[in-house]
């Protein structure tokens, strides 16, 4: 048989995102690129790997379903060799695959990617957004080798290290008249509109909190997409929760945002690094965890506004 390990590689990333283009974004090439890989496989192998729909993407074939199981393997095994030769140098090389939980993707990921890269040149760093849902999957599925997330539902098979305690705070319109507040509690919000992050494990989350406190939020609606629940509460219809305060503070409609602290007596939320402990982990994803632990334990990640307290994040990598 007459194929590459990066023509694999394309068709590994062509089978994850189900989309030609988002696979060109996810591995740097061009379309056409992955294109004629998928092409030479497919002809070289004598099998449809792809369901192709006009403007829909891909789909995997039972053979393409196959074929992606194996060569995941496959790339995991020849990436290995990458690892016995770079550890013997001292040198961080190779692919990491990281995934990112989709609301603070924007806000964190671009300068803690283009840091690392310029870090370690020899790094190849693919990324992947989704629910916190998705990462879990992604990381079990080996499909990511770690994930930037909330501890929030990790299960035991997962190692977790904390990077920041992220409070949760209510958004609202810079004109609203809550908006100069310090801190607000859920109770003097309950009779007005709630615009609902609608993604798995998010959506649980912020319904307990007002379950906890005995409340119905009066849900306006609902929305997955972090950027139009911004434009909503800018446009004034209605408050939200969330738990990234960025530093840019304007919706995308160029509208003003208010972020004030929730009063509750839960503890904070926990930012960090997950991955698969069962999976051995390559000197390139220990070097990752290093590099964001850094950043981290400069007060502020990066795209997001100062963490409250210093004391705060001595106590997450020291107490």
């Amino acid at each position: 048989m007459r194929f590459t390990l990066r023509q694999l590689s394309y068709f590994v990333a062509a089978g994850q995102t189900g989309s030609v283009t988002r696979a060109a974004e996810a591995v740097n090439i061009s379309q056409p690129s992955i294109s004629a890989a998928i092409a030479h496989l497919e002809t070289e192998l004598g099998a449809q790997l792809f369901v192709r729909y006009h403007a829909q993407g891909l789909s995997l074939t039972p053979a393409g379903q196959r074929l992606l199981s194996a060569a995941r393997e496959l790339l995991r095994d020849s990436y290995g060799l990458y690892e016995v030769v770079n550890s013997a140098m001292g040198i961080v090389a190779g692919p990491i695959t990281v995934g990112a939980f989709r609301t603070f993707a924007p806000l964190v990921l671009p300068e803690i990617w283009s840091g690392f890269q310029a870090r370690y040149p020899d790094v190849r760093m693919n990324v992947m957004e989704g629910s916190e849902a998705e990462l879990l999957e992604g990381l079990r599925t080996a499909r990511l080798d770690i994930a930037l997330t909330y501890e929030l539902s990790l299960s035991p098979d997962m190692t977790f290290v904390p990077l920041a305690h992220v409070p949760t705070y209510v958004l609202l319109a810079a004109d609203h008249p809550m908006a100069g507040r310090k801190s607000l509690r859920l109770a003097e919000l309950a009779e007005q509109s709630f615009v609902l992050l609608d993604m798995p494990l998010t959506r649980q989350y912020f319904l307990s909190l007002f379950e906890k406190m005995g409340l119905a939020p009066r849900i306006l609606t609902e929305t997955s997409s972090p950027a139009a629940l911004r434009s909503y509460v800018a446009a004034g219809l209605g408050y939200s929760l969330m738990t990234m305060r960025p530093a840019n503070m304007r919706a995308e409609n160029n509208l003003p945002l208010a972020y004030v602290e929730l009063e509750q007596d839960l503890p904070p939320m926990k930012l960090g690094l997950a991955w698969l402990t069962a999976l051995k982990r390559p000197r390139v994803c220990e070097a990752f965890e290093e590099f964001c632990c850094e950043l981290a334990q400069q007060g502020a990640l990066p795209g997001m506004a100062p963490l409250p307290g210093a004391d705060e994040m001595d106590h997450i990598f020291h107490g």
